[in-house]
């Protein structure tokens, strides 16, 4: 159980680092949308996110896809979790990442700049 289930509850779909990374090595690839701060993101994200600030999200919702798996990032569940519950409100198939803090403590690879 991710400590985002534990303090949130099951009422957001949240999937672990591992299965994102199995996703992103299937052909079904999730859109990954960060929503941390543009300087968060340049110190590192992971490749191919797509960033758009919590803040800037209601404004932004058109670059989203309806028609994919949408992962909500931030550095540890604090913005992803209303993110995703607002793409959710909205009709989009969203679900939490655990982090990146969880994606660089698995060693996994990201992307700066």
């Amino acid at each position: 159980m991710s400590i985002l289930t534990r303090l949130f509850g099951d009422t957001l779909p949240i999937i672990s680092v591992l299965e994102l990374q199995e996703k992103l090595q299937d052909g079904n690839r999730p859109f990954l949308l960060d929503v941390r701060q543009p300087e968060e993101y340049r110190f590192g994200h992971i490749p191919d996110s797509i960033l758009i600030p919590l803040g800037e999200l209601s404004k932004r919702m058109n670059e989203v896809p309806k028609d994919r798996e949408i992962v909500c990032i931030c550095a540890s569940g604090h913005r992803s979790i209303p993110a995703a519950r607002q793409l959710i409100a909205a009709g989009y198939p969203a679900s939490l990442e655990n982090g990146m803090i969880a994606w660089q403590m698995a060693k996994l690879s990201i992307q700066k700049g």
